[in-house]
This record gives C-alpha cells, sequence and structure tokens, in this order.
C-alpha cells in the first residue's frame, strides 16, 4: 500500500499486518478525529487527522529503524513489525476532540491506556498477531530502546506531531531536522543515544516544541474554545443525568448518562464498544442540536462554540482569588438572568504549564566518543540556562463576551 502524505510524500506500508491494521475500523475511524482538535479557529489550516499523525510516526519509525541497523544495531523482523505496528496503534485510544476531551468521556483513564485495551482486542481478532506490539507498547519486551522509539522524550510520535502541526497550522518555528535527529540516533546500553555532534539539532527540537506549546496548542484562543468544549459536555452531561432529554447519537448518549472511571472501565467491556465508534461527527452534530436547546446555558455554550463566540482570555499575572473569581460570575449571572451556578459556566479560571525538557522522564542521552553517556542538560547551554524540571505557569480568566449579543431565550 502507497500513502501520499503532505508532509513526508509517499509512504509504503508493506503488505501483511500493517496492511490489515490500516485498513482496520480502529484505524478508519481516526480519520473522524482532528488531531488539533478545536485548533482551526486559530489555525484554520489545523484540519488534519489524527489517521494522518498515525501514518506519518509509523513512516519515522520505519525510517528510525532502517537508520539503527545500518549501524549494527540488530533488529529482528518480530521486532520490527511489532515496533512499527505498536506505533501505528499508539493513539487509536483517542476519543473525540483528542486532548481537548479527553477526560470527558472516560475519567481517570489516559486515551494510552484505552489504546492498549483497544490493542488487546484487536489481539484477539487477529490470534496472537501483535503481541510482540503489544509487549513493546507496554515496556515489558526485553529490549526497552524499541520502546522509547514509541514512547520517550525523542520518540516518532513527537518528531511527526512537530512536524505535521507546523506544516498545517503554518508555524515555520516548528519545524525541525527531524531526518537528522533519526540519522543521529544509536542504541548503547539498551537504551537510545545521540551521537554528540547532533547535540544542537536536538535543542532545536526543544526549542520548536517549547514555541509549538505556547503558539498553538496551549494557544489561549484554543484553550478558550476547548473551554467551550468541555463545558457543553459537561452540561450535557447534567441535564441528561437528571432526567432532562438532550438529544445525540446512541454513542454519545451513552457516555453523557452515567460516569465512567477506572473501577467502572475495568468491571465493563461495553463501553470500549460505544467509545470504537464515537468520532468528532457525534460531537458536532450534537453541538448543532444544543444550540437550540430549551436550557439557556447549554445553548449558549453550544452556539457559542459553532458559531465561534468564543470566551474572552485575559492572561493574569498570578492566580486570581476565589472571592475575586466568585465575584465576576456574580456580575455574569445578573448580565445573563442565569444562577450563580449557571455563571459559573461562562467564567471559568485556568492554569497552563509547559517544560522546556524534564530529566526525570525518559532522558535525552548524548553519546560522546569515549564511549562516555549524558544526559543532555549536563552539557546543552540551553537547559543549563535554569530551563530543566521548570514549568513554566501562565494563568487565565475566560469569561463569556456579551457586548452586542442577544441573549438565548429565557
Amino acid at each position: 500500500m502507497i500513502i501520499n502524505d503532505p508532509v513526508f510524500g509517499f509512504i509504503e506500508v508493506e503488505d501483511g499486518l500493517l496492511t490489515t491494521l490500516v485498513k482496520h475500523p480502529f484505524l478508519i475511524r481516526l480519520t473522524r478525529l482532528k488531531q488539533l482538535g478545536a485548533t482551526h479557529y486559530v489555525y484554520p489550516g489545523a484540519m488534519h487527522t489524527r489517521f494522518q499523525h498515525s501514518i506519518g510516526a509509523l513512516h519515522l519509525a520505519n525510517a528510525a529503524i532502517e537508520s539503527l541497523e545500518n549501524k549494527g544495531v540488530c533488529i529482528l523482523e518480530k521486532e520490527r513489525e511489532g515496533t512499527l505496528a505498536a506505533m501505528l496503534l499508539h493513539d487509536i485510544g483517542h476519543g473525540p476532540f483528542s486532548h481537548a476531551l479527553e477526560h470527558s468521556f472516560v475519567t481517570g483513564i489516559s486515551h494510552e491506556e484505552i489504546s492498549l485495551l483497544m490493542m488487546e482486542q484487536l489481539n484477539r481478532e487477529l490470534n496472537g498477531a501483535l503481541d510482540t506490539a503489544i509487549s513493546i507498547f507496554k515496556d515489558t519486551y526485553p529490549r526497552h530502546f524499541l520502546h522509547e522509539l514509541i514512547c520517550s522524550q525523542l520518540d516518532m510520535d513527537r518528531l511527526d506531531y512537530l512536524c505535521r502541526d507546523s506544516f498545517f497550522a503554518g508555524i515555520r518555528e516548528g519545524t525541525i531536522g527531524v531526518a537528522r535527529i533519526i540519522k543521529m540516533l544509536d542504541v548503547k546500553d539498551d537504551r537510545l543515544v545521540v551521537e554528540r555532534k547532533g547535540i544542537y539539532t536536538i535543542e532545536n527540537y526543544l526549542m520548536a516544541r517549547r514555541l509549538m506549546y505556547w503558539q498553538v496548542y496551549l494557544h489561549k484562543t484554543v484553550m478558550a474554545a476547548q473551554e467551550l468544549l468541555v463545558l457543553a459536555m459537561q452540561r450535557a452531561r447534567e441535564l441528561l443525568q437528571s432526567g432532562q432529554d438532550v438529544g445525540g447519537s446512541n454513542h454519545l448518549r451513552y457516555f453523557l448518562s452515567r460516569e465512567i472511571g477506572r473501577e467502572e472501565a475495568n468491571a465493563k467491556a461495553e463501553w470500549l464498544s460505544h467509545f470504537a465508534e464515537l468520532d468528532d461527527n457525534d460531537v458536532e452534530q450534537a453541538l448543532k442540536e444544543w444550540s437550540h436547546h430549551p436550557d439557556k446555558t447549554l445553548s449558549l455554550l453550544a452556539s457559542d462554540y459553532i458559531h465561534r463566540h468564543l470566551f474572552k482570555a485575559e492572561e493574569l499575572p498570578e492566580p486570581i482569588a476565589q472571592e475575586d473569581l466568585e465575584e465576576k460570575r456574580r456580575e455574569m449571572a445578573e448580565i445573563l438572568s442565569v444562577s450563580h451556578e449557571e455563571a459559573a459556566y461562562f467564567v471559568r479560571y485556568c492554569e497552563s504549564g509547559q517544560m522546556l525538557y524534564s530529566s526525570e522522564d525518559e532522558h535525552i542521552s548524548i553519546h560522546f566518543k569515549d564511549g562516555s553517556i549524558h544526559d543532555i542538560s549536563e552539557f546543552s547551554e540551553l537547559l543549563k540556562s535554569n530551563l530543566t524540571n521548570k514549568k513554566s505557569r501562565r494563568y487565565y480568566l475566560f469569561s463569556r463576551r456579551n457586548e452586542g449579543q442577544n441573549p438565548a431565550p429565557k
């Protein structure tokens, strides 16, 4: 199978297990999930999908394996296939609008854990063909460096999404030397390492990632749009569980009508089949219905999102005092003629944070000519400038814009 990718060109997916996976409904579902949720409201080109990202990550993982083999690293065929399968499937556990609504349907369980559950179901369908892939994904396979290709601070997932997201968003600052990074990789003591001459390329990668987070992923207007999405789901759940009809698809109502946490998810398997049918279309259709719902709060939240009447985002120098937040909500309640509790949907306080590099996570290890291996933070001038293990934080007050707006009917 040949796929023409706008970022990396023609990508070949070999016949057999990988082609079977690409054609499976779990993967095809990813064509109906936006990679960047509501980010298109700020960067209109950012409409690419999780499927495109998964294919790109597969391509980079294959390139990394070939590069390592050229350096004498022995990788068995079953290990290569298992690594590529795990890379291809790493995101199948994402729900609608990806990270924006990650905890709106199943709480206390990450999308990686849901990916694993879906991989295990796939493995049963394929009579154990994914045994190696699952072992590598879980990091229980004896060769740890294969897991690092999929999940680490320098994995193929991150390399693809930086290249892809910057490409579609049109952000030049996110451009990284992905081909050079892959060529600089090697394996020492069962760990992925980077050759010493690649340290500046890695610094550029870390800075690009930092810039992409603040300019794209944590852009205040993107966060305002995502907040509307989350709140609309929250309000619809509250109404449905109190006995009011909110419409929507069967699969969406399944999750809104009950609370599914870790304990409930482990007790029942039926939720996974509903999750595997849930995509952006369910949420978008529901939002259109909800924009005409008799509940004023739900209709305002839904119509504001649909028509891009997003919250005003005010960056604060420090966290807001609770009494100040409550006062702003009282003001909003008066403006909208809603209760103080309902006004809390329209005045929100949020914090965001981002770390350039964590030495406590999977290290980015630099291999020197004398054979020694050191964490990049020990030698990088960029990381020595107090940016290692230091999270930058920003504080935002989100509130509904009411100027010139006709209030929804009571």
